[in-house]
């Protein structure tokens, strides 16, 4: 008999399980982020072939930065999509603006530098004079918005049937509840392609419309392609020097919002592995790593990149924190880019199939969030601690949209997450001396 791997203080140890369970892993990953990182091309107008690229690319890149110890993948960012909106917006036909698009990837690989001037500013000043403004009462909060945050997104998803969304989830709890070795930890793979199958079943063969799976395009989708159009580039699409400009002022604020959404994933990452990945390689190289994939994305036509909540999910759930696993998934993402047949086979996937497995992952990060602030012996007790983490979740969940404001001439849009990060650092340094015990008006000598 074939020997099972048995994990080693609750994680499986990778090594042992061998080259062909590893590549399972890997495929669960790409599996994992795909639903998410060719969302936002199909909302852009930009290729889904190039995005895929991209995101194997940018997370392979992301490894090399943080020493090939952090097992994160980099997909496509949300926060960016209201650049998009306003650089490049789709045309009345409800066509791309292939035109306009260079022009806000200009604006995205602008706001990418940003990300090394921080990375610039950590090294310089040291990694603990800048984390005093993110504890664990800041981070974590943070962690659970990001959590709750994304969690409509699964119910709108599973609203479509929730009976497939139901199979999805129960497949995935049976899986990584009561399965055996290797099944055990690939609980997502084995939900999308067991809910897969029975969509096929019920709707394409037994006739059920709310089921059935189009398979139009995936039979009109060439097998082999290449995955970027120079035409689409910045290189090959940026002529105006004028639009340019404006696209970068108007793009380039947005990373102040991502740049604290980084810093709650890698946090996340590292509450979900047990390791701090924010001083070992270093919060200054994950920075650097997530800034270069943006910058190398977005110049060849791709969105920009981020740390996926979807896959620290996955990592909660195998318990396989290899990075080695990550970058299989990054293989298969750039080796299927090149395939546009594959590409429409997996955007087939019913949304509702989609919502199911990311109701569980989801809930996961949420869960992370909460751990981290246990194990840290947060101490609610205290109203200084209350106060930053109510208005942190509050922001988050609150404000649905963000906050925007016009800085000249151009609109600017934060993301209710960075609100809130911000919201939570500025708390946490203004009541950073606060002590419980130092009552106004109450003097010692009153005592006695």
């Amino acid at each position: 008999m074939e020997k099972q791997p048995l994990p080693v203080n609750g994680i499986y140890d990778a090594t042992t399980l061998g080259k062909p369970r590893m590549l399972v892993l890997g495929l669960q990953h790409m599996f994992a982020m795909f639903g998410a990182t060719i969302l936002v091309p199909l909302i852009t107008g930009l290729d889904v072939s190039t995005t895929l690229l991209m995101a194997g690319l940018g997370t392979l890149l992301f490894h090399v930065f943080s020493k090939f110890k952090v097992p994160a993948f980099l997909g496509s960012s949300f926060a960016f999509l209201g650049g998009y909106a306003t650089i490049a917006p789709r045309l009345a036909d409800g066509a791309a603006n292939t035109e306009m698009l260079p022009y806000a990837c200009l604006g995205v690989a602008a706001a990418g530098l940003l990300y090394l001037v921080l990375a610039l500013i950590i090294k310089l000043i040291g990694i603990k004079k800048v984390m005093k403004y993110f504890p664990p009462v800041v981070t974590g909060p943070i962690i659970i918005a990001i959590g709750l945050g994304l969690a409509p997104v699964a119910v709108n998803n599973c609203q479509n049937n929730w009976a497939v969304a139901f199979i999805a989830l129960a497949l995935v709890i049976i899986f990584n509840i009561y399965a055996k070795g290797m099944l055990k930890i690939i609980p997502i793979l084995m939900g999308i392609i067991g809910t897969y199958i029975v969509c096929v079943l019920v709707g394409n063969v037994g006739g059920a419309e709310n089921w059935a799976i189009d398979f139009t395009s995936v039979k009109e989708a060439a097998w082999i392609g290449f995955p970027v159009a120079w035409s689409q580039t910045v290189f090959g699409g940026v002529h105006n020097w004028s639009y340019a400009v404006s696209a970068i002022i108007a793009i380039m604020p947005i990373a102040l919002a991502t740049m604290m959404e980084h810093i709650g994933d890698i946090s996340a990452i590292s509450a979900t592995c047990n390791k701090n990945f924010i001083e070992d390689p270093g919060l200054h190289r994950t920075l650097l790593g997530d800034g270069c994939a943006t910058i190398l994305a977005s110049l060849f036509g791709g969105p920009a990149n981020t740390t996926y909540g979807e896959n620290t999910g996955v990592l909660a759930l195998s318990k396989v924190y290899d990075p080695r696993v990550i970058r299989i998934a990054a293989y298969f993402a750039i080796f299927f880019s090149f395939c546009p047949k594959f590409a429409a086979l997996i955007n087939s996937m019913p949304a509702a199939l989609v919502g199911g497995i990311s109701f569980v992952l989801y809930g996961m990060i949420a869960a992370i969030g909460i751990r981290n602030m246990v194990e840290n012996k947060v101490d609610f007790t205290k109203s200084r601690n209350t106060i930053i983490a109510a208005v942190i979740l509050v922001c988050a969940l609150g404000l649905g949209n963000g906050v925007s404001f016009n800085l000249g001439e151009f609109h600017v849009t934060l993301s209710a997450l960075a609100v809130a990060a911000i919201a939570g650092i500025v708390l946490n340094a203004i009541l950073a001396h606060k002590n419980e015990d130092d009552v106004k008006g109450i003097d010692k000598k009153d005592e006695m």
